[in-house]
């Protein structure tokens, strides 16, 4: 009899989670996270410990949310849903950092690896908010001529097709670090002598990329924005009159 009361208390307790889960207002939700992620990324010139904790905690919820019958499956939940997954490579990176910080060993690929992932996050991140604010657009200004871009399979091949260019990105500058720690003479005679040059300067030209592109989604993102924000005040404007 007593090893029945732990059970129905855990059942009595994830009935109650379930139900409030039901209840909440999941879209209201989506949008305070897409909101914190717009802060975390796209204003705040660098990441705080704060900000961080938070994304993670949103991530996690946002996950959950989305596996809610109440959600519908459309192209704007596909591209939160790889946001919200861009936050592992977060938590990969701070597993490595609290590894390197108990080690004393060498252990400079994985200080690299962590400092990458981080890059990477940012980049994912960035990108998919764009890829949110451009459908957002779409929906505020096209929303008829726009409905066959807007579906779940382009925003499933859209969000694989970031994720690949964003992994190629990470996997050349971690090569790249490691080539620069590892220290070795590069060849001066052959056919190596030209090619030996080019991870790195094509690190250093795709971390310059980066930071234009960055600049300019932020650009793009503030638009996007701006245009839907007085396009919606006009229509109020308008039925209120």
């Amino acid at each position: 009899m007593q090893k029945t009361i732990p059970g129905c208390f855990f059942q009595q307790m994830y009935s109650s989670l379930t139900g409030i889960l039901m209840e909440r207002d999941h879209m209201k939700d989506l949008r305070r996270y897409l909101a914190l992620k717009y802060i975390q990324y796209l204003v705040l010139s660098s990441s705080h410990a704060l900000s961080t904790l938070l994304g993670l905690l949103g991530s996690v919820y946002t996950m959950i949310t989305l596996q809610s019958a109440k959600v519908s499956s459309k192209s704007t939940a596909v591209l939160i849903s790889s946001l919200a997954k861009a936050d592992m490579l977060v938590l990969v990176s701070l597993l490595l950092q609290a590894g390197l910080w108990t080690s004393s060993a060498s252990v400079s690929p994985a200080a690299a690896l962590a400092r990458n992932l981080l890059t990477a996050n940012a980049h994912l991140s960035c990108v998919l908010l764009s890829c949110v604010a451009l459908e957002a657009y779409l929906i505020t200004f096209l929303p008829t001529e726009s409905r066959h871009l807007r579906t779940v399979r382009n925003a499933r091949m859209a969000s694989r097709l970031i994720w690949l260019l964003v992994a190629a990105e990470c996997a050349l500058f971690q090569a790249d670090d490691l080539l620069t720690a590892g220290g070795a003479s590069a060849p001066t005679h052959g056919p190596w002598a030209l090619l030996s040059p080019l991870p790195s300067r094509a690190a250093a030209l795709l971390r310059s990329l980066s930071y234009i592109l960055g600049i300019l989604l932020r650009i793009f993102n503030v638009y996007i924005y701006y245009k839907i924000f007085f396009s919606v005040s006009n229509r109020s404007r308008l039925k209120s009159k």
